[in-house]
């Protein structure tokens, strides 16, 4: 069951409006990475559902965030269908996100108060996921639509909540560009956790990028 509901998970992102997107096989380094992105001042935290076994990392993560990281909220990513959004769920995931929008994966995450950020190329997409309740739309994939398809949806539909994934960096350049667009939050993953300081644990350096990024989207 969610440590956090709906409106807890929201009141987090508003409050730190950057949600690293991250996996690994390995649950220490898993585990050391989300404590590193929570004393950065990261408050929700996208674990991906990618590798063989993943949710079994998954389970190891949310476990060890609530002894070490109690306001941390533990989401899961790259989400496509009711069945693994049910599982992650029944683990403890707080939030779950989608590399696409799929109203049946809507419909089992209303029904326990989670929330549901779908993937989103379009603005008919956008327009459909707001009616199937989600809360928050994540305008992916970023570095193709770029902010100015986030401008030009917003125009029409202030009231949007975006989320932007892909190409995002921690740079003051390129968070204040999208912040400028109207995005309201950004997904960040692989500029976060460059492969050779994940590999040498250098977890200090996760830490010291959260904290700057968040400076400049705060």
């Amino acid at each position: 069951m969610a440590k956090f509901n709906k409106l807890a998970v929201m009141a987090k992102m508003e409050e730190a409006p950057m949600v690293p997107v991250f996996y690994h096989k390995d649950a220490e380094a898993a585990c050391a990475v989300v404590k590193a992105c929570y004393e950065g001042g990261v408050r929700c935290f996208e674990f991906t559902n990618r590798g063989d076994f993943a949710h079994e990392v998954f389970e190891a993560v949310v476990k060890f965030a609530a002894k070490e990281c109690a306001d941390m909220a533990v989401g899961v990513g790259s989400v496509v269908d009711p069945g693994t959004a049910s599982l992650y769920m029944q683990l403890g995931a707080c939030f779950v996100v989608g590399p696409l929008f799929n109203p049946e994966v809507a419909k089992v995450c209303n029904r326990r108060q989670v929330p549901y950020i779908p993937g989103c190329g379009t603005v008919s997409e956008v327009g459909a996921a707001q009616e199937a309740g989600c809360e928050v739309c994540k305008v992916f994939p970023g570095d193709v639509l770029g902010p100015k398809f986030v401008k030009g949806l917003k125009a029409p539909m202030p009231w949007s909540k975006i989320m932007v994934t892909g190409g995002v960096e921690p740079t003051e350049e390129n968070l204040t560009a999208w912040q400028k667009a109207g995005a309201d939050y950004v997904g960040m993953g692989s500029k976060l956790f460059p492969k050779d300081k994940v590999e040498s644990k250098d977890w200090a350096y996760v830490t010291d990028k959260c904290k700057e990024a968040l400076s400049y989207l705060k």
